[in-house]
């Protein structure tokens, strides 16, 4: 298994949008990414990346609601190893599985578990239930069975049970995948009254041309637009340079790559505070003294950032509360920490023997 376990991590793709994040995997013969909707669902386009895929913003080709199944388009991705859906319909209680994804926005885990039912009806759709461990943004992420096969696509668990998930089986996926490639690169919709597939040249004004209900595709889909103090934030980013598509990362969150350094900037309506931390280099096992002494020193010299220490972890941090925010002096802020991140990750690793940070 851990042949298989390894080629995946090339494969998964992590989702980001204003709203959530989430996962999804690559399917090299459709050349699409597959996920769920619910990940994707009010966005035209989000963000994805992987180890061996630049960051990019991905067009969403295809929602369905019904078996909660979406395509994302995507550039480059015959650089990612190929996976396969299972051609093998069997699958029975007892059988071991592995469920693969980015839960809580880590950058991959794989879980083990075994089948406790395969056929758990709900609103006519049989799921697979299992016990492989599944967390917030492990959406979208497949099923996997001992041979390396996707045997199907994780969907959704239980609230507060004890590792209950549900994942949609692959023959479900399989035939949306045969519906959708009919339409030869249309943009696409699954009714959710009729279930039938509707594509940009039969949506009739905006209704089903099967049952006339009220259909939305997703490139008709508004571009999201941040409000109030996230909107204020935005603006700082892109005035600094950067493309605050692309650092979108769930509800109030951004990142941004900043040389080798990565900076996290977070917004909590609760307390009216701004964060922006800068994951730096890590502290060496050895000769620790001398970077303690200097970023002490530096606490001391500095103004408006903070060094700070988190295990291994050196950490340059920004502090601002929503209050005192305003455009000139919120955008000086930013670009202080965004040069003063890549500045300090260079000398720390240079003259200080730091350990550099691996993705």
């Amino acid at each position: 298994m851990k042949e298989f376990i390894e080629q995946y991590k090339e494969a998964i793709i992590q989702i980001a949008t204003p709203y959530s994040t989430g996962t999804g995997f690559y399917l090299k013969h459709p050349n699409l990414v597959v996920t769920n909707e619910h990940v994707v669902r009010g966005n035209k386009e989000v963000v994805i990346n992987n180890p061996v895929l630049e960051k990019q913003l991905s067009r969403v080709l295809f929602s369905d609601p019904k078996y909660d199944l979406a395509f994302l388009e995507i550039k480059g991705g015959p650089k990612m190893p190929e996976v396969h859906l299972s051609a093998n319909k069997k699958v029975a209680e007892g059988d071991r599985v592995i469920a693969i994804g980015h839960p809580f926005g880590l950058k991959f885990t794989a879980t083990q578990g075994i089948i406790s039912n395969s056929r758990h009806l709900q609103n006519d759709i049989n799921y697979f239930q299992h016990d492989a461990a599944l967390n917030p943004g492990n959406s979208g992420g497949p099923l996997v069975n001992t041979k390396g096969d996707v045997i199907g696509v994780n969907t959704f668990i239980i609230r507060d049970g004890d590792n209950i998930g549900f994942s949609l089986p692959v023959k479900y996926l399989n035939q949306t995948i045969q519906e959708f490639q009919a339409a030869k690169g249309q943009v696409g919709v699954r009714c959710f009254s009729c279930s039938n597939l509707v594509f940009e040249e039969t949506l009739e004004k905006g209704y089903c041309p099967y049952c006339g209900t009220k259909l939305k595709l997703p490139s008709q889909v508004e571009e999201y637009e941040a409000t109030g103090v996230a909107k204020s934030i935005e603006v700082m980013l892109e005035k600094s340079g950067y493309k605050v598509e692309l650092s979108r990362k769930g509800p109030n969150n951004w990142e941004i790559q900043q040389g080798s350094a990565k900076i996290n900037i977070a917004y909590y309506e609760k307390t009216g505070l701004i964060t922006g931390d800068a994951f730096l280099c890590l502290l060496p096992k050895k000769n620790i003294k001398p970077i303690y002494e200097f970023l002490l020193k530096q606490n001391y010299e500095m103004e408006g950032l903070t060094f700070s220490l988190r295990g291994r972890d050196i950490i340059l941090s920004l502090l601002i509360y929503d209050r005192y925010l305003n455009a000139d002096t919120g955008q000086k802020l930013f670009k202080h920490i965004f040069a003063k991140a890549d500045y300090y990750d260079d000398i720390l690793v240079e003259k200080f023997g730091a350990s550099q940070r691996e993705e």
